[in-house]
Parts: C-alpha cells; structure tokens; sequence
C-alpha cells in the first residue's frame, strides 16, 4: 500500500502528525506517521503538507478523519485504486480531499514507474 498520497492542510502537518501518533500510542495501535518535507499546491482546495504512514489502513483513515474534525482542517485521504487495470508509464493514485466526515473533492496522483519521483497531481474535481 502506498502511502504517500495523504495530506494535511498546510500549516496544521505538525500538530495533527503529533496528535495522530500520541492517539495511536494510547490507543496501543500499531500506527506511525510522518511528515516528509513535500507540499503540493491543489487548484481547487488549497496547498497541503503530505505525510506517510506506516500500519493498517483502516485504522489511518479513521483517525485521518477524526483529526480533520478535531482540528477543522482539510485532508487528502489517498489510496484509492482505479478500477481499470490498464498498465500506463505512471503509477496512478486516486485520494478523496474531505472535511471532516464529508469528501468535497477527488485528487488523480501520478508517478514515474522507472524514476523515483514524487507524486504530481495530474487532475481534481470539486465536489
């Protein structure tokens, strides 16, 4: 599982990276997250400071989610596969950008599958 397409809203990464892992260490989840240094600009939702995580899937999104109400932030809730199995040159990713429990957009990452890029925002659509 990739998980390098989820976002926080720019400026609240460190806070809601802190409060994420102090949740999952009380809550004794095996769940590890942190920022990397990469921000990506959206045209529809504003810049987001990307982070990644290292534990079970279910367990990120909710607590995601849950930090985008505590704090009132946008996120990017990434992972979500296409359908079509076409083999393309990039590495294509969907993620949900939301509010809380409401998603208010979509967001298509790409990726080099022979270089070791970063993830570029090939399209988003408001919701």
């Amino acid at each position: 599982m990739d998980s390098e397409t989820f976002g926080i809203e720019k400026g609240s990464g460190k806070k809601v990276v802190a409060w994420l892992n102090e949740q999952a260490k009380s809550q004794k989840i095996k769940l590890e997250v942190r920022l990397y240094g990469y921000t990506i600009s959206t045209k529809n939702f504003g810049d987001f400071e990307m982070f990644s995580w290292i534990g079970n899937v279910q367990v990120a999104r909710k607590l995601v989610i849950k930090a985008s109400k505590r704090f009132k932030v946008r996120i990017i809730e990434g992972g979500y596969k296409p359908k079509d199995r076409i083999f393309k040159m990039k590495k294509i990713d969907f993620a949900k950008v939301k509010k809380g429990d409401k998603t208010i957009g979509i967001i298509e990452f790409a990726v080099s599958r022979f270089r070791n890029d970063r993830w570029e925002i090939e399209s988003e659509e408001r919701h």
